[in-house]
């Protein structure tokens, strides 16, 4: 190897391999030993690579020529180094560790050649000594090849290109295409979007189809990189092809620019059957073409057709797929929403690299970036706002802010229910107001439905075919717990955008809401004042007109089941964390005795709803003096019976108690408890039965209240200067704790497999086996 820079000759091709993350990096590292070297590999796992890196290992075929004709058949280890820092140079003192990995990996006949490829620079001198290393580590056959190397490699191999795309967002593609390839190319460039594109697997699958067939249609939801795909689409073949490339308004201007004489034309035509909403007029005319582009693929020409999903299925009756087998054929429709867990992160990692977000930000969206990457749906366009400012300006760095901001992209569906038929918008009211139960799809609808139809502005006899258009796209069949075939949105986030929508029509609300039943009214919908925002889970906020109609349906529950039910529960929750004051104080004028109902809450007092509603009444005026001291002297007793220390800290009780109410419970604990608190911690007492018999699948707000509730208790008593209680909650606490680590303990013992012999251990790990490496690991 060489010690060439950057520029080793005049016109080298050079691709800034620095803006890749590692995992981009150790991907493009696989394509060549795929694609260029025709070599079978396997990844090793990023965590337990003993030296490895997370590369790659197989068994060496016959070599293809170039820097690799030298090495024979046998076991080889692929080691990729990433640098972000453009000027890196790699020596020997920065791969001491990999020679002493080595050295294993060759006794266990995992390693005969040795091959590292690095974006950084290498010197000749330091290619000498990296080589004499491994030669001295037993590898027979070492390489060492560098970024330019990799680079000329891009620039030489057009099928890597193809299945890289990324490649081209890295340099300046007149390296690689033809001066008209070039201009044609740039014509579509848009750079963010080449320099953030993940190769997904749809990706691929269009690479294929679109070789093997000479067409493929691109299917999806608004939002989930459709026309990223197309643009990457026709950049490749520009480049593989050496190609024309025309994207198209329609299938008339493509019929127009299709030239005979022309083998290698490629025809882009993004949203071919309408933007927003189903175009009959388009399809028609696509329908009339299509023995013309039929015969342009046959005669050479390449299609990309994309169209959201449900204005496709509107279309396709009209294309006459009989006729055209190929449009029949499942290998030329691409589904591109179906994205991995990996390729997702990859999309958050190249759109925040590539956004302007600081490094300081980046840094603390880091730890978040996975579970981000886990929401579903999952839309890159979500991801590509994430990296920029303007969306994020508000936004709080914690995990439930960013994955909400990617899981909810409520806007983004604005202007696509905007644009909607009246027969799809009845059909989505009506799956919106039936809630978790859904559409029975005999479509057996009761009055107050067909009101909702109405409403709309449809009729009945639309709605079964607007039912079959948003099919798989807002809509989704599947059955419901009784076996029967329901109509539901076909992922949260879509219901949530439509509720945004149907805010907005203050002539349908009043309609929904009379045809929801009590299960949607109390998950689907919230009374809070127009400008608050927004409660996580909730979705249509009603309008203050309509806070009397709901409170009548929440009082007939209290009614139904005075005892307490799921509903009541419900109730109570929707009353104290998703209903403003106005909508209390009408609650309470239709139900006069709702504070009496609040008086008998539960231990724990911190995540039971009454003490926060009690608090609320009571800073409204709103509730008798009776009831707040029924509520407190009911506090202390969960205080003496459950050490429940809620009223210590909850803001409810700073507002319900008195300060020398406060005082004189404090002296209550005390007096009844400290008496008695070793034999509490010693036996089975109410706190710890009651705590664990509402806490049986593990679903506890927190660790464990009572160990909470000593450490409160001896924090209030040590702030009291109280010497003996403060010995006796400190003993308590201790001893509490002993007895959770043996229980513990004990528990774990009984579930643990068998340990590893040291026989069986990876060598090579060093203990250091921390879990795989992320891929936002180089992100800041």
């Amino acid at each position: 190897m060489s010690d060439k820079a950057l520029a080793a000759a005049t016109g080298s091709p050079y691709f800034a391999l620095h803006t890749l993350g590692w995992r981009a990096f150790q991907d493009l590292c696989a394509a060549v030993l795929r694609h260029v070297w025709g070599q079978s590999v396997q990844a090793f796992a990023d965590s337990n690579d003993a030296g490895r890196d997370g590369a790659f290992y197989g068994d060496w075929s016959p070599a293809l020529g170039g820097a690799v004709d030298s090495i024979p058949h046998g076991p080889f280890v692929l080691q990729c180094k990433h640098s972000k820092n453009p000027d890196s140079t790699l020596s020997e003192s920065m791969l001491q560790d990999e020679f002493k990995k080595t050295e294993i990996l060759v006794r266990q006949g995992l390693c005969s050649s040795y091959i590292l490829l690095t974006n950084s620079r290498v010197t000749g001198a330091a290619e000498g000594k990296i080589r004499k290393r491994l030669l001295e580590a037993g590898v027979k056959h070492p390489l060492v090849l560098d970024g330019q190397w990799i680079s000329d490699i891009i620039a030489t191999h057009r099928g890597l290109r193809m299945f890289v795309p990324r490649v081209y967002g890295l340099g300046d593609l007149s390296q690689i295409l033809d001066e008209r390839a070039y201009q044609q190319a740039s014509t579509i460039l848009a750079a963010e979007q080449i320099s953030s594109f993940v190769p997904t697997a749809a990706y691929k699958q269009a690479v294929t189809a679109l070789s093997d067939h000479g067409f493929v249609l691109l299917l999806g939801e608004p939002g989930v990189g459709k026309s990223a795909i197309a643009l990457m689409l026709a950049i490749g073949a520009a480049d593989r092809w050496n190609g024309l490339v025309v994207k198209a308004r329609d299938s008339r201007q493509l019929i127009q620019q299709w030239n005979p004489n022309e083998k290698d034309q490629l025809f882009w035509v993004d949203d071919a059957f309408g933007t927003v909403r189903h175009e009959e007029r388009l399809s028609e005319e696509w329908s009339r073409d299509m023995p013309h582009v039929m015969g342009a693929i046959r005669n050479g020409a390449r299609v990309i057709l994309t169209s959201r999903s449900y204005i496709y299925r509107e279309a396709r009756p009209l294309l006459k797929t009989y006729a055209y087998p190929l449009l029949r054929e499942q290998q030329v429709t691409v589904d591109v929403a179906d994205i991995t867990p990996a390729e997702r992160q990859q999309m958050l990692y190249n759109h925040l690299a590539r956004g302007d977000q600081p490094s300081t930000v980046r840094a603390q969206m880091k730890p978040h970036l996975k579970a981000a990457a886990a929401v579903n749906p999952f839309l890159p366009e979500a991801a590509r706002r994430l990296g920029l400012q303007a969306f994020t300006r508000n936004l709080n760095l914690n995990r439930s802010s960013i994955t909400t901001f990617i899981a909810r992209p409520h806007e983004y569906l604005q202007d696509v229910y905007d644009q909607l038929t009246a027969s799809s918008l009845a059909a989505l009211a009506l799956v919106y107001s039936a809630g978790s139960h859904g559409v029975s799809s005999t479509l057996s609808l009761k009055r107050r439905q067909r009101r909702v139809i109405e409403s709309v502005g449809a009729t009945v006899g639309e709605i079964g075919l607007a039912f079959t258009f948003l099919n798989e796209s807002f809509l989704r069949l599947s059955q419901d717990r009784f076996g029967n075939s329901v109509w539901n949105f076909r992922h949260p986030t879509l219901q949530e955008g439509f509720a945004t929508w149907l805010s907005r029509q203050h002539h349908l609300v009043p309609v929904v809401l009379e045809a929801m039943d009590d299960n949607s009214l109390l998950d689907s919908t919230d009374a809070m004042i127009a400008d608050a925002t927004p409660v996580r889970g909730t979705v249509l906020r009603l309008p203050p007109t309509l806070y009397a109609t709901a409170s009548r349906r929440m009082l007939r529950l209290f009614e139904e089941w005075p005892d307490g039910s799921c509903w009541t529960g419900s109730a109570l929750r929707y009353l104290a964390h998703r209903s403003s004051d106005e909508m209390l104080r009408t609650y309470i004028a239709v139900d006069p005795l709702f504070a009496g109902r609040l008086l008998e809450f539960d231990a724990f007092a911190s995540f039971v709803q009454e003490p926060l509603l009690l608090s609320r009444l009571h800073s409204m005026g709103l509730l008798s003096d009776d009831d707040r001291r029924a509520a407190c002297n009911r506090m202390a007793y969960l205080a003496i019976n459950y050490l429940d220390a809620a009223w210590l800290e909850d803001e409810p009780w700073k507002i319900l108690l008195a300060p020398h109410e406060r005082e004189r419970l404090l002296a209550y604990v005390r007096a009844k408890i400290l008496p008695v608190i070793d034999r509490m911690i010693d036996e089975d007492w109410p706190a710890r039965a009651f705590w664990r018999s509402h806490d049986e699948d593990g679903d506890s707000p927190v660790a464990d209240p009572v160990e909470r509730a000593l450490n409160l208790y001896l924090g209030a008593f040590r702030q009291e200067g109280d010497a003996e209680a403060v010995d006796a909650f400190s003993r308590a606490s201790q001893k509490y704790q002993q007895i959770r680590r043996t229980s513990e303990a004990d528990a774990w013992d009984s579930i643990q497999e068998p340990p590893i012999s040291p026989a069986d251990a990876q060598p090579g790990d060093g203990g250091n086996n921390a879990g795989e490496r992320s891929v936002f690991s180089d992100l800041d």
